[in-house]
């Protein structure tokens, strides 16, 4: 048995729990677990993301208060499955000032999704 290291893992209220599981298939969390009233889904890498319904009157349109941050090297292969659904005016991926190279995408209930690696780590 894997030892498991020290994780937080993100419990994110949505307002449809397949609708949001397609999406995050889409970011590479297709491990899943659970039910449709509270789903538990993973990556290759350990990442873990729950997804369950929300409350009535949480998720407001255009104030989603939530934000997630992916810390993957696979920026530029995820940018390119998502396209033209990347916030930046580019569409593409950016160097930030904050020293990472990201791009922001919104998932089915308008919360903050960045995609990001650090610059100093890229590959050349």
């Amino acid at each position: 048995m894997t030892e498991r290291r020290h994780t937080l893992t993100a419990i994110l209220p949505c307002t449809n729990v397949a609708r949001s599981r397609a999406f995050y298939a889409r970011l590479g969390f297709t491990n899943a677990s659970g039910d449709e009233e509270y789903l538990m889904l993973s990556d290759e890498l350990g990442g873990e993301i729950h997804l369950q319904p929300s409350v009535p009157g949480w998720l407001i349109p255009g104030k989603n208060p939530f934000g997630l941050y992916l810390y993957t090297e696979k920026v530029d292969e995820l940018a390119a499955v998502f396209g033209a659904e990347i916030l930046e005016k580019g569409k593409r991926p950016e160097e930030k000032p904050w020293g990472m190279y990201e791009f922001s995408l919104s998932d089915p209930d308008e919360t903050l999704v960045r995609i990001g690696w650090p610059m100093r780590l890229r590959k050349a």
